[in-house]
């Protein structure tokens, strides 16, 4: 058995898949910090968890309770969202690995950290479990340079400041499940569109990313359900001015997207609602979507099929049909797949190669 841990700041999903990738049970903690609530397979209940290492406590005891104990455990996986320029591939987690994904920290200071104290607690909990790290960038980083440097002077670049793209570990699965469904045989033009709350566009030549529409960080790109997506730099300088650093982060990333156009960062409600505003707000998520597109396109000098995941991919067949028409200059008889997203099944099967050529 394995476990697979996606821990957010106040969060954490597990999910426990068997040695042929079938995943036997799931379950989140949230509102860690305060009362939060647990849920694994059929127990669903609130209580206190001071933080992260409380709540994965209370959840492997559940998770032995299902028949899981962590020392039937063969392996613990980890997603990572950033692994910066260094950490471009799954790998087990060791000391060096942890300061480099600390290393990384300010690159996404909402995110790493939390990753950070799963691993620490785990290997409080069970020092003896071998820990493997996903990575969110990594499947990003076969792009060119020409696709990832910014046109900034050579001292600040040096620091990082690049692209680096995310969805990696969904266009990853998008793209392992598409081949198997092709028999082999992957298009090898294809453009992917992860779109949910978080949405990105992901230009995949010969099973490759060479293009994605996030940079820096996960804000820049399409319309989102709290994040503004792209906006000129000089707005952000604006925003700053008005609002300060810190308030002007919430209004890009919290405040902005689908909720600032609709009211809602929820697709389904804003499909419900009808209203103008509503009615715009997905009209400017289709349009932006479509309009990212020509770039990665461009990217790959031309298209031969493409693929829709995410919740909104996989769910909303009216903006899917909307974004689709917009690319009918790209091919009337373009394919277009759906395909389930799958992290979780994605990393366990990392983890599983990497444990498996280690013993």
């Amino acid at each position: 058995m394995l476990l697979v841990v996606n821990a957010g700041s106040s969060s954490i999903k597990l999910a426990v898949f068997d040695a042929a990738l079938v995943q036997v049970l799931t379950g989140y903690v949230t509102e860690i910090g305060g009362q939060g609530r647990l849920q694994i397979g059929n127990v669903n209940h609130s209580a206190a968890f001071p933080d992260h290492s409380a709540a994965l406590d209370a959840a492997l005891q559940i998770v032995a309770q299902a028949g899981h104990p962590v020392g039937s455990l063969a392996a613990a996986a980890h997603r990572v969202v950033h692994g910066g320029a260094t950490l471009r591939a799954a790998c087990k987690i060791t000391p060096a690995v942890m300061a480099q994904i600390e290393g990384c920290v300010p690159l996404a200071p909402l995110h790493n950290p939390a990753n950070l104290m799963a691993m620490r607690a785990l290997a409080k909990l069970a020092p003896d479990l071998a820990q493997y790290a996903s990575f969110d960038t990594a499947f990003h980083a076969t792009n060119p340079d020409l696709a990832t440097t910014y046109a900034l002077p050579a001292d600040l670049r040096a620091q990082g400041i690049r692209r680096y793209g995310f969805h990696g570990l969904s266009y990853a699965g998008l793209t392992e499940t598409l081949r198997n469904q092709l028999d082999g045989q992957l298009p090898t033009r294809l453009l992917a569109l992860h779109l949910g709350n978080g949405a990105s566009l992901c230009a995949i030549m010969n099973g490759k990313s060479v293009a994605t529409t996030m940079g820096y960080s996960p804000l820049d790109g399409l319309t989102m359900g709290t994040r503004a997506g792209g906006i000129d730099g000089n707005a952000v300088l604006r925003l700053v001015e008005l609002h300060g650093l810190a308030g002007a982060g919430d209004i890009l990333n919290r405040r902005s997207g689908l909720r600032a156009l609709g009211g809602s960062h929820d697709m389904r409600q804003l499909q419900k609602a009808q209203t103008a505003e509503t009615r715009f707000a997905r009209d400017h998520f289709c349009y932006w979507a479509a309009r990212y597109a020509g770039s990665m396109i461009a990217a790959m000098g031309g298209l031969d099929a493409i693929a829709f995941t995410g919740g909104i991919g996989e769910h909303d067949a009216q903006v899917r049909a909307d974004i689709l028409a917009r690319l009918h200059w790209a091919g009337a008889d373009i394919p277009a797949y759906i395909i389930p997203a799958n992290e979780e099944r994605f990393i366990a099967a990392e983890a599983m190669r990497l444990h498996d050529a280690a013993v």
